[in-house]
């Protein structure tokens, strides 16, 4: 029997960069969860029948809706619900197991790389039929949902137990519990040459994965050791927790840090990663050696013919407009296409689903390809293991080697999180009241060349999104890059990116923060940072 529910709308769910994020008390006020899901059903063109993917990376209060959005599928009119047992399915997973069932969508319960636990965050999105994050169009009809929404409809009887892997019935709809790896595993299998990555590991090459506790622990244990043959202690931290074992789950410098020392030491590994909450982002070190997320996505792009699934040459690369432009360089000598977006993996959607790319990245640690429509840690990791099995080279060597070719783009993210929302806006206000009479400025040997708040017209379709960050771009290239998260929970966070290029290979060894000394500087003179946020220096650096 479906229930129909009396419910008074909430103002505050408006999808962010990726889904409605907030804390967990805030989604456990009565029918906070409800109301979301049930204006994701409402904003879609449902005609009955259509199967919907349903997991999350198992944070705390994910059970729970999970439960509720399976009977609430059931209560809208879905034939079928594919769900990960236990609840659990990477994003990237998901996105897989939505395009090979052909469902109409799916929900993806996650806030990322945001802390879980009781008092931790939490994040419902929904993806469509292409796999990928829903475009701003449907996310608009959601929120124009939500803001209205009297009712929602949920099937009277309990969800089936998501722990047991089979079909069930809930109503008219098949709820059907699937092995939450299986499918990806298999996927990944035919992009990668999975003998050549055994040999280089048979070799004696080590690796060290952390799963900060977080959802790729399943899918790194099953293909790096059973499949790969990896030491059985090469994965670490590999079962996902609710809090995730009271870590932040960002694989960053500061989060990550124990997998960054193990690899800096003489004897560590030869090669260490890290994915994040739900499975879309990757820290990737080389003994010795950072990778910045920039460098992975254009040293992927500049070697992905070496796997398999890649090896007729990528279509073009798309980038987020913050990150840097050392994949411009290797489109630009490769004579492929390049594309710059807004940050939102959503943005790259179209242009994949358009043949017009084949890799996209993101410096917030996300890289992908068209084999999916998100992010894909472990895919990067992979591929990376692949190149690095065919080169036979250190991860040091072959970034040397990749400077040398294309030049290095110095580049650092500064993040000052949960600062006061009032004088985060007052910031960018200001920059942007700015920019007009900032061009021919001087700040010590910086001279602005041009400086804009950056607008994409998407080439496929058309839409067009403004205010996607401040861009102060200096004679010579440099650039400093302002903008607000969409990812966070509490308050603000300003990220600031700041870039340099440099071709004389002599120079290529500089620390990062030696390279971009004066940048920094000037960073927080043109942003007024210090002065209008009290912070004298970033919470986190990238």
């Amino acid at each position: 029997m479906i229930e129909t529910i009396a419910t008074t709308p909430y103002d505050d769910q408006k999808p962010g960069t990726s889904g409605l994020r907030k804390k967990v008390p805030h989604f456990q006020q009565p029918n906070y969860a409800a109301n979301f899901i049930q204006s994701i059903f409402d904003a879609l063109p449902l005609d009955g029948g259509e199967t919907l993917v349903i997991g999350g990376d198992g944070r705390y209060y994910n059970r729970d809706v999970i439960l509720m959005a399976i009977r609430m599928a059931a209560g809208n009119g879905y034939g079928r619900v594919v769900v990960g047992q236990n609840g659990i399915l990477s994003t990237p997973a998901a996105s897989n197991l939505i395009r090979k069932r052909g469902a109409s969508g799916g929900i993806i319960l996650s806030a990322s790389h945001n802390p879980g636990g009781p008092d931790g965050d939490f994040g419902i999105k929904y993806n469509g039929s292409n796999g990928g994050p829903a475009p701003e169009s449907v996310t608009g009809r959601i929120f124009e949902k939500s803001r209205t929404i009297e009712r929602y409809r949920v099937f009277a009887s309990t969800a089936p137990d998501i722990t047991k892997l089979g079909e069930t019935r809930l109503g008219d709809m098949v709820v059907e519990v699937v092995d939450p790896v299986a499918d990806y595993a298999e996927l990944m299998e035919s992009l990668f040459d999975f003998g050549k990555i055994r040999d280089l590991i048979a070799s004696g090459f080590r690796i060290r994965f952390d799963a900060m506790h977080a959802v790729t622990g399943p899918y790194a244990t099953e293909i790096l050791v059973n499949r790969l043959d990896a030491a059985p202690d090469s994965v670490v931290n590999a079962v996902p927790m609710e809090d995730f074992g009271g870590g932040h789950p960002d694989p960053n410098a500061v989060h990550a840090a124990d997998l960054i020392a193990h690899l800096m030491a003489k004897d560590g590994p030869d090669f260490g990663a890290a994915s994040d909450g739900d499975g879309d982002r990757n820290l990737i070190v080389g003994r010795g050696v950072v990778v910045s997320p920039s460098d992975s996505l254009a040293v992927l792009a500049a070697n992905a013919h070496l796997a398999p699934a890649y090896a007729g040459g990528i279509a073009g690369i798309a980038r987020s407009m913050p990150t840097s432009q050392a994949a411009d360089r290797v489109a630009a000598k490769r004579n492929i296409g390049i594309y710059e977006t807004p940050t939102g993996w959503k943005f790259f959607g179209n242009l994949l689903d358009a043949g017009k790319v084949t890799i996209c990245g993101e410096e917030s640690a996300g890289t992908g390809s068209d084999h999916v429509r998100e992010k894909d840690g472990v895919w990067a990791v992979l591929l990376w293991l692949n190149i690095l099995a065919e080169r036979r080279e250190s991860v040091q060597a072959i970034l040397d080697e990749h400077w040398a070719e294309f030049g290095r783009n110095f580049y650092q993210r500064h993040d000052y999180e949960e600062i006061d929302a009032r004088a985060a806006n007052g910031l960018m206000e200001s920059l942007r009241d700015r920019l007009a009479s900032m061009a021919g400025q001087r700040f010590g040997t910086l001279v602005v060349s041009e400086a804009d708040d950056f607008s994409y017209k998407d080439p496929i379709d058309g839409s067009v999104a403004t205010s996607q960050g401040v861009r102060i771009i200096f004679s010579g290239g440099s650039r400093i890059v302002y903008r607000l998260s969409g990812t966070g929970t509490a308050g603000a966070t300003l990220r600031v990116y700041i870039e340099r290029f440099e071709s004389d290979p002599a120079k290529h060894a500089l620390a990062p923060e030696e390279a971009l000394k004066e940048l920094i500087d000037t960073a927080d003179v043109i942003g007024e940072i210090k002065k209008r946020t009290g912070r004298s220096e970033p919470d986190v650096v990238t």
